[in-house]
């Protein structure tokens, strides 16, 4: 637990004992019902989670980045459904109000958010996905407020959350520098969840579609500057990208420590299957890629942690940690053999669940898109 101070490896301890002893018995109940229990919610509450990562002054424990990484890696490897709550809360929602947010904002919401109350990040719009500069939803303007109107879909924490950061157009002729965001809360009338979206992963997870009807919003509830929001987007996109790769870290170390310890246990011809060669290949492979996705997971919540550049660094973690959880998961379930693919153990559900880390907070192919431009461009300074 290198670069963690004492209190946060501390807490990470009994980090490990809830998620085995609570979180991980009730799992299979989460993906199969589709619901993070509230009693697992109230239990994260209890543990102080939600205020974890908060500064002090906003009623937090002032934990660095790098220890809300390595939490949402430990409940991931137990359900990431719930570890996604806590992810959503603190790195989609929390985030951008405490690096962009007004001085009233971060009082008003981040006090909330460490009583347990829980943000989510409208951004993705039926028509946008990647493309986040094309999003149609608007903010006009009326007197001290502004009226919102539009479609976002694929919102996690959707039923659960409370406030939410919306990303909308202040002015459509601009393109992406007509962007702005603002924080609205999920009780404003014409304010609606439209849909539930039923996931083939992390299914735990409440995912939505919601639906803005000239809803009004303060002026006052923008955050950052007005028709700047894109910078809000990709710096909190940035934080949200190391914790899915959190959270794909965490997918894959449960697969694979489950998949060795059949193979310490089945025999064929003979003999355990850990004594093969062959597998034994595959367990070497597999222990090797997770290490290198925790490296350089760590390297930039550490980064982030700094307050540095981690564009590149963020990118690279999401994007191999998810193409890791991904073959790891593949690779484990094989070691099952047909046991794998049924429903009697969780290989298959880590296959399920894998999925999703190379598709949410921007594909694989926009991080290699991005990695490179990057690259390109600290080759040319």
């Amino acid at each position: 637990m290198e670069g963690l101070r004492d209190e946060e490896k501390d807490v990470l301890q009994y980090i490990e004992r809830f998620a085995r002893e609570e979180v991980k018995p009730l799992a299979r109940e989460i993906d199969l019902k589709e619901e993070v229990p509230q009693k697992l919610i109230d239990r994260m509450k209890e543990l102080g989670l939600f205020a974890s990562y908060i500064p002090k002054e906003y009623g937090g424990y002032g934990m660095s980045f790098s220890f809300l990484v390595r939490a949402i890696e430990i409940i991931s490897s137990a359900c990431p459904s719930t570890a996604l709550v806590l992810d959503g809360a603190l790195t989609l929602f929390g985030e951008p109000v405490l690096m962009f947010g007004s001085e009233d904002l971060k009082k008003k919401y981040l006090k909330r958010v460490t009583e347990g109350e829980i943000g989510g990040l409208a951004l993705t719009e039926p028509s946008a996905g990647s493309d986040a500069a094309s999003i149609k939803t608007t903010a006009v303007k009326d007197g001290d407020n502004y009226v919102i109107n539009g479609t976002k879909i694929f919102i996690s924490n959707g039923r659960l959350a409370k406030f939410y950061v919306v990303d909308v157009m202040t002015d459509p002729s601009k393109g992406y520098k007509g962007i702005s965001t603002f924080v609205v809360d999920a009780d404003t009338p014409g304010f609606s969840i439209s849909r539930d979206i039923h996931k083939m992963g992390i299914r735990g997870s409440s995912t939505v579609e919601l639906l803005f009807e000239n809803v009004k919003v303060p002026a006052s509830n923008m955050v950052g500057k007005l028709n700047e929001g894109f910078k809000v987007v990709m710096e909190t996109l940035d934080a949200g990208r190391i914790g899915i790769a959190a959270q794909a870290l965490g997918i894959a170390q449960a697969a694979f420590s489950e998949a060795v310890e059949y193979t310490n246990q089945r025999k064929q011809f003979g003999q355990l299957l850990s004594s093969m060669e062959g597998v034994q290949f595959m367990i070497s492979d597999m222990a090797t890629d997770i290490e290198a996705a925790r490296l350089l997971t760590y390297n930039a919540a550490k980064k982030w942690d700094m307050h540095e550049p981690c564009i590149k660094e963020s990118s690279m973690a999401k994007l191999f940690a998810s193409d890791v959880a991904n073959r790891v998961a593949t690779e484990s379930l094989q070691l099952f053999g047909g046991y794998g693919y049924t429903v009697d153990l969780d290989a298959e559900r880590h296959m399920r669940d894998a999925k999703i880390t190379q598709i949410y907070e921007g594909t694989n192919q926009i991080q290699r898109v991005i990695i490179a431009r990057e690259v390109i461009r600290e080759l040319k300074s």
